[in-house]
């Protein structure tokens, strides 16, 4: 694979030959998120939403930069602007759900989730997501149910299996929670200690 500066340099000619290219400044704004080059990558994909309102993809980087900059009213808003453009788009509705679940809104979550799923019924993230607010609102079994769909469709998913796991320690399942837990770190995810620890006193009132 080609070098990223070199790529970010060929992509700046490309833009210089041709301004109006959203999608020459759209990949110009990937580049600089490879680097980590948060404001230059935002700088970008407002170019491409100025070259062609209709770079829905745009939209959801920006919502993403947003998310990562802990902006969550900025984030739904980007979100919601790439799902007007392309209504059957499913990640700005799964990005969307994020963030109403992390405001407490469940209901709205798991509503604007579903859709997510129905537009894109392999949406791993989504089915997590999907999973969490469901464990947050206590219902444990379509929590494990959503969690496990998204484990068949990627294996190696962390948080897929660490929300099985915050199912079954709810459950009072401690062993399946355990193995859950395991399964997790085995693909770097790291589980919160303060929960390994409640697990490992509750395993140990077990055995008393």
């Amino acid at each position: 694979m080609q070098d990223i500066d070199s790529y970010i340099e060929e992509l700046k000619s490309k833009i210089a030959q041709s301004p109006d290219c959203a999608i020459h400044h759209y990949n110009l704004g990937v580049a600089y998120l490879a680097k980590r080059d948060f404001e230059k990558a935002k700088s970008c994909f407002k170019d491409a939403i100025m070259a062609s309102s209709e770079m829905a993809e745009a939209y959801v980087q920006l919502g993403g930069i947003a998310m990562y900059e802990g902006d969550l009213d900025s984030c739904f808003m980007y979100n919601k602007k790439a799902s007007e453009i392309r209504p059957r788009f499913a990640v700005p509705y799964g990005n969307m759900g994020f963030v109403y679940l992390q405001q407490g809104e469940i209901n709205k979550a798991i509503r604007i989730l579903k859709r997510a799923i129905s537009l894109d019924p392999k949406f791993v993230q989504a089915y997590t997501t999907l999973s969490s607010a469901y464990l947050m609102d206590k219902d444990y079994d379509l929590c494990i149910e959503h969690a496990t769909k998204a484990i068949e469709l990627q294996p190696m998913f962390g948080p897929a299996y660490n929300n099985l796991g915050l199912a079954y320690l709810e459950l009072k399942e401690y062993q399946k929670a355990k193995e859950f837990f395991e399964k997790a770190e085995e693909t770097g995810y790291e589980v919160a200690p303060e929960v390994l620890e409640e697990l490992e006193k509750a395993l140990a009132n077990e055995k008393v």
